[in-house]
This record gives C-alpha cells, structure tokens and sequence, in this order.
C-alpha cells in the first residue's frame, strides 16, 4: 500500500545479486506506476524505466527534450510502486559531467537502483534511428567518470550505454566498451547490435553485465531470451513494448466507440474493474481507512 516497503538499499543490492546470479534478467518497460506493479505480479526481476517512454507519453520524441526533473520525478513514481529493482535511461546525463554528477544523485534519491548514461551528442536521438552522432573518447569517459565519482551508495549501478556500433563499426564499439569500463562503469549497454555474433563481441571484450535491448521495430532481431542468454547477455530489457500494447488496444477502442457507437465490441479485452482494483491494492487501503476511523466519538460531558 502507497509506497513499496523495500528500501531502494535493499534494491539496489538485489539488482547486483541477480547481476551476479548465472541467469539473465528479464526488465520490461514500465510507461506508468501501475504498470510495473503489473511486472512485479507476473514474476518478472525488475523494472526498466525508458527515456523514450518518459518522453513519448509526454507527447515528445526521444530527442532530448526531457529534462532531468521531469525523468527523476516520473521514474521515483514508478519505483515506488513495486518491491523490484528499477533502472532508468538516463540520456546522456542532461549536461556536461557536473550535470552527469547532478544526475546521479537525483536518480538515487529517487529510489532507482541504477541508471544508464549514453555517449551519444546532447541533443540524442533515439538508438534505432539513422543520425546518430557519437561524442568523441574523451568526452564520453568524462560523463562516466562524474557518474561513478558521484554516487554515494556504492550499490548504485552505473551502467554506461554505447552508440558506436552504428557510426563507428562493431571494432570501435569493442574498444568503447573497454574505455567505459576502464572509466568506472559497472556494466555496459551496446545499442543497436545487429547479431548474436556482435553480442559475443561485446561479451568478448569486456568482463562485466551487458544489455540488451529487444526494442520493436528496430535495428536488432527479436532475440529470445535463450539464445541471449547463450552469448553471454546478462539483461534483457523491453523498453516500450508495454507502451505500444497499451496504445495499441487504446487505439482500437477509440476506433470502435467512432464506428460503432458503443465500446461494447471491446470490454471483454479490457482490464476488468475487480482486476483494477487488485493491482491498486484497493482492499488494503480499506482496511487501512476504516482501522483509522472506527472509533466512537466521544460524548459530551
């Protein structure tokens, strides 16, 4: 009820652990609060928090138009809700490495366990669209060195997210990988890799988690979990796949409603009422509100 009762220590310790487990982690996206009690409830390890997200259901591209308070607000509502381990997108930390170091701190005192920083150009560009451009070796350590140097709990993962293999080629973003690690990166994200082989690359050159990211439409394969988990992947995320589905069936009750004149058509595959108010936990809040009130009021004397 209101809040989770795991503390974001707590979280953040487990994240590692389930790092450190064997097995791959599976974080789909959460596009709201209750959406990742959902992915708590369906058995899932933890819960990703996209920028894309973040920006799309604010009505924006993913080009760097959110800013930091906007996402540390929104992913602290989201990690609230559930008892797993969550990680945001951080961009590329919103600024120069103050601002990375800036960054760090608001997204741990929202509760996160971790966050991920990109060495993209600020204003980005979304990771499965042509016209990336990547800033230069210097400039993309600097932001991971201000992240690492700036967190106060040492759980707190700073993983750092590449783009290169799309300018650069797959040998460059070996060789990032390693420079990033070498920086104070706890685990590394490669963007947009084309195969299970360039995934083994990646897995290949350096020795800490990697990402991947089985966005839709995008420039990777859907990959199943068992044959990332082969090449050495230690986390899956699925970043907007619940934003789309949910869009998706909001789109086609519209539809209806205009056709049909009636949402009828459509109730079956919606989330029933009782449903609803399972995941908002409504029952506990009762119990909560009437143990509060049941009392007499006292008469007068």
């Amino acid at each position: 009820m209101l809040y989770s009762k795991v503390t974001p220590e707590q979280k953040r310790i487990r994240f590692r652990e389930l790092l450190a487990s064997g097995s791959i982690q599976q974080f789909p996206g959460a596009f709201n609060p209750l959406s990742a009690r959902l992915i708590e409830e369906k058995g899932f390890g933890g819960v990703y928090i996209s920028g894309a997200v973040l920006a799309n259901d604010l009505g924006l591209p993913d080009i760097g138009l959110t800013t930091l308070t906007e996402v540390a607000t929104r992913a602290a509502q989201i990690a609230r809700m559930t008892d797993l381990p969550a990680i945001v997108d951080a961009d590329t930390g919103f600024g120069e490495p103050m601002n990375v170091a800036r960054t760090v701190q608001e997204i741990e005192n929202a509760g996160l366990a971790g966050l991920h920083i990109e060495d993209q150009f600020n204003p980005k560009r979304c990771g499965h669209l042509d016209g990336k451009n990547v800033v230069d070796l210097e400039t993309a350590t600097k932001r991971i060195r201000a992240a690492a140097d700036a967190r106060r709990d040492p759980n707190f993962l700073i993983m750092a997210r590449t783009d290169i293999r799309a300018t650069d080629g797959l040998a460059a973003a070996q060789d990032r990988a390693k420079a990033l690690v070498e920086a104070g990166a706890d685990a590394v994200f490669p963007e947009a890799m084309a195969s299970l082989e360039e995934f083994q690359a990646i897995r290949d050159a350096v020795d800490v988690p990697i990402l991947a990211n089985m966005t839709e439409f995008g420039k990777s394969a859907l990959f199943t979990v068992e044959q990332l988990a082969a090449v050495g992947v230690n986390m899956v995320i699925y970043p907007v796949t619940l934003l789309r589905s949910a869009m998706g069936a909001a789109e086609r009750t519209l539809d209806s409603i205009k056709a049909e004149g009636t949402q009828e058509a459509q109730v079956g595959s919606m989330l029933t009422r009782a449903r609803l108010y399972e995941l908002v936990d409504y029952e506990a809040y009762n119990r909560f509100d009437t143990g509060v009130f049941n009392f007499q009021v006292p008469g007068k004397h």
